[in-house]
């Protein structure tokens, strides 16, 4: 009898009990026969949490093997434990438990972004950006995503919109100055410079995230004039479809009845991702 399937979004701990599989085994890896995952969710590392898992692996061991699949050479990716890779490393370990598995491309970024989200808080800004990059090279729909990783479309919807967030409030974001709940409230501000005030106004001041909140919705509540430039509100909503719907950035000038849109991209696959829409608009 085949072995019941089981879905990613309902945590690692299944994948870690799989050591029987036909396409797994465990063994004793030297560290430096690991390489780390370039496509790594996590772009940081706290170094005060790696010294306390190191401090853990030197009394206890490595509780939990790295996931990891053969790479050619004698060598091995990590998939799924680089933080006790790293504390390992600390720690003074020669080698780490760890399990073999042949996996596709699709699954190793399923994973390594699974277990990100699950063992560890992971910075919203990471999150949104592994969630967008599986997106683009696995051709998945919002809908989809969120069931493979156990969310609601409603919460993968919300963790894309920090992409569209201006560089200052990202950076707010990325090194902790605001949470994840601040970088919410102010993906539902559409005006740039408003989102960019409101950002260091909350930093400076300490707010909470309700407070924010009530300081928004009172800003929202007053109406601005229309400066010079400022799109119609018609075509900033498109600006949002656009970007809900293909994962890009884009600039509207012009009129409703008549104008330019660029779209923009910064990376290969953003690109072949736009491209495989088109050909699907195509069949």
């Amino acid at each position: 009898m085949a072995a019941k399937s089981h879905g990613l979004g309902r945590g690692l701990d299944s994948l870690f009990q799989m050591t029987e599989d036909e396409n797994a085994t465990i063994k004793e890896i030297d560290l430096g026969e690991l390489d780390p995952n370039p496509d790594q969710p996590r772009k940081s590392f706290d170094e005060e949490s790696i010294a306390q898992l190191a401090d853990s692996i030197r009394e206890q061991g490595v509780l939990q093997p790295l996931l990891v699949v053969a790479s050619g050479n004698g060598r091995y990716r990590i998939v799924a434990g680089e933080r006790r890779f790293r504390a390992s490393r600390a720690a003074g370990l020669k080698t780490v438990p760890c399990i073999i598995k042949d996996l596709d491309v699709i699954h190793e970024m399923e994973i390594a972004l699974i277990e990100n989200l699950q063992r560890e808080d992971l910075n919203p800004m990471d999150a949104a950006r592994g969630i967008k990059a599986l997106m683009n090279q696995c051709g998945y729909t919002q809908e989809k995503v969120g069931v493979r990783l156990g969310k609601s479309r409603t919460a993968v919807t919300n963790i894309l919109r920090l992409l569209s967030l201006p560089d200052e409030v990202t950076e707010m974001v990325r090194d902790g100055r605001l949470s994840a709940g601040h970088a919410r409230v102010l993906a539902g501000i559409k005006d740039s410079g408003e989102q960019i005030r409101l950002a260091q106004k909350a930093v400076d001041e300490g707010m909470s995230v309700r407070q924010l909140e009530q300081l928004a919705s009172r800003t929202k509540a007053v109406p601005k004039p229309r400066t010079p430039g400022r799109l119609p509100a018609e075509m900033e909503e498109l600006q949002e479809k656009i970007l809900r719907k293909t994962g890009l950035k884009s600039s509207l000038t012009g009129s409703i009845t008549k104008g330019k849109i660029v779209l923009q991209y910064t990376s290969r696959e953003e690109l072949e991702h736009f491209n495989g829409l088109l050909d699907a608009l195509q069949e």
